[in-house]
């Protein structure tokens, strides 16, 4: 055979034409990257690190062939013999390449190789001179050609230089990000392993896994403004769900005691570092449950996950203990601590009004006064200073009890406390986790709350909740005391992994086109 000849090209030529001409070559050669459906691996980089003496490692003779396969990470030619990293995302082997072992076609085949081609290998295992477990390759098989160059970068000692480092090419392309950015990796497979967690917890203790509609006529269980589309099946207008709430509770409904749903909801809304208009939420729903017994299952929850998930550091702060009970502080109690307003202060909207104004309270991080007229009742007021003198200060795991009727209107009415409700809210490190309710099973106290929220819709409240006759007529069927709560999976992954922004936790946040 003719010994190897690389095409030449022109200064003006692309890298992708370049590659496409090697791909070309490669397929002269009998080596079509695209060519191959299937093959076997031994084990993974991992596995054959850890395996390496079990696998004929350290053997003079009679060393079992062993298969692997991976993507091209590094490579370097010395005359008829090669060096190579490959790696299948999960770690990484070095291979030795010689021409006399390999044969003639196999050599020019490797010699056309780019870093970011997948390759298989078989051959054995052995110790280089430095130390390094490696493959002593004999057989080359071409799985793939990268036409595009992979931002790899160079590593050594375990820093990385030179690679993907602009944020917005690393959400834009995220499978470059997975392929050059081990963190970033870890990160996004760990998120996956949370979720696997949160099923496991919810699983074992008896509650069932539902799915409910995406496309609904009425999309309540939360204040938000909706995405809308049409079902042309039936030529009906239909919005995309914000929340799992009101069927999950059709089902309790249904004397199904314990549910719960992992599901993407949509809420058309601003994009934060703590918000994203398609998410995942966790909801669950039990039967004969109080508030009280919500809260032990969120403490639960966070703990049973805390302990399977293997928590990437991403930086000097420790993440949360979830080993004890969580604090438990009422709203009120809160916010005049951080800010003088008393109870009577905030027992009316005008009251409210008048106290701000006459106190000067001001926004802790702007320096300025807090102005009351933008809130059209005072419930919105109230958790207004929550967000703001609040929030901020709640940084180990919290319970804040106790929420207006206005901001809740499927929860039920505090007997205690005229105005508010048995609800909570979860926040650690500043961050809102969770939302949980006694849920109101009364179906003539929910219509009223309903009507209520249609007249503030009327009055030109986009988020107020609708009305939802076929809820209202599955709470008329019966619906035993019910305890529910809502933790944002999106959330949940940001603190168990130290991220800061929501878009790292995402395998494809949204972006808008370049």
């Amino acid at each position: 055979m003719d010994t190897l000849t690389v095409p030449r090209m022109s200064q003006d030529a692309s890298i992708r034409d370049i590659r496409l001409d090697k791909l070309a070559r490669l397929r002269e050669l009998g080596f079509d990257p695209f060519g191959v459906e299937r093959f076997y691996r031994t084990d993974s980089a991992r596995g054959l690190i850890e395996r390496f003496a079990e696998l004929g490692g350290e053997l003079e003779e009679g060393k079992p062939v062993i298969c692997f396969a991976g993507r091209l990470a590094s490579q370097r030619l010395m005359g008829k013999a090669a060096f190579a990293h490959i790696s299948d995302g999960d770690g990484k082997v070095q291979a030795y390449f010689k021409k006399d072992e390999l044969g003639e076609a196999a050599w020019d085949a490797f010699q056309l190789l780019d870093i970011g081609d997948h390759v298989g290998v078989e051959g054995t295992l052995f110790t280089t001179k430095t130390g390094e477990k490696s493959i002593h390759v004999t057989e080359l098989t071409v799985l793939s050609k990268a036409l595009q160059p992979l931002p790899l970068g160079k590593e050594k000692d375990g820093h990385q230089w030179y690679g993907l480092e602009d944020v917005e090419q690393r959400y834009r392309h995220r499978h470059l990000d997975l392929v050059t950015n081990a963190e970033a990796r870890e990160v996004l497979l760990t998120r996956s392993r949370i979720v696997r967690a949160v099923r496991e917890y919810f699983d074992t203790r008896g509650f069932f896994e539902v799915e409910t509609p995406i496309l609904q006529l009425e999309a309540g269980g939360a204040a938000a403004r909706t995405f809308n589309t049409h079902y042309n099946a039936y030529d009906l207008n239909v919005k995309l769900r914000i929340s799992l709430e009101l069927y999950l509770k059709r089902i309790i409904c249904g004397d199904v005691p314990k549910v719960y749903e992992i599901g993407r909801v949509f809420r058309n809304e601003g994009v934060s570092n703590r918000h994203n208009p398609e998410f995942t939420l966790l909801e669950w729903y039990e039967a004969y449950a109080n508030l009280e017994d919500v809260m032990t299952t969120v403490e639960e929850l966070f703990r049973h996950v805390a302990g399977l998930v293997n928590q990437p550091q991403k930086s000097d702060k420790s993440l949360p203990d979830f080993s004890g009970p969580w604090r438990r502080v009422q709203l009120l109690e809160e916010i005049e601590r951080h800010t003088g307003l008393t109870s009577d202060d905030l027992s009316t909207l005008e009251k409210a009004k008048r106290a701000l104004g006459e106190r000067e309270v001001k926004n802790p991080v702007t320096g300025k006064r807090i102005v009351a007229g933008a809130e059209a009742n005072l419930g919105g007021l109230i958790e207004k200073l929550l967000e703001v003198f609040v929030e901020p200060t709640l940084i180990e795991p919290t319970f804040v009890v106790g929420y207006p009727i206005e901001t809740s209107p499927l929860a039920k009415k505090d007997p205690e406390r005229p105005g508010f409700t048995r609800r909570f809210e979860g926040y650690v490190l500043g961050r809102e986790i969770c939302n949980a309710f006694s849920e109101i099973n009364d179906p003539i106290d929910q219509r009223e709350r309903f009507e209520h929220q249609v007249g503030e819709r009327s009055r030109g409240d986009e988020e107020a909740h609708p009305m939802d006759e076929e809820f209202l007529y599955a709470l008329e069927c019966g619906m035993p005391p019910t305890g529910g709560c809502g933790i944002g999976i999106d959330r949940m992954a940001m603190l168990l992994t130290g991220s800061e922004h929501l878009r790292e936790v995402l395998m494809f946040p949204m972006m808008k086109p370049n």
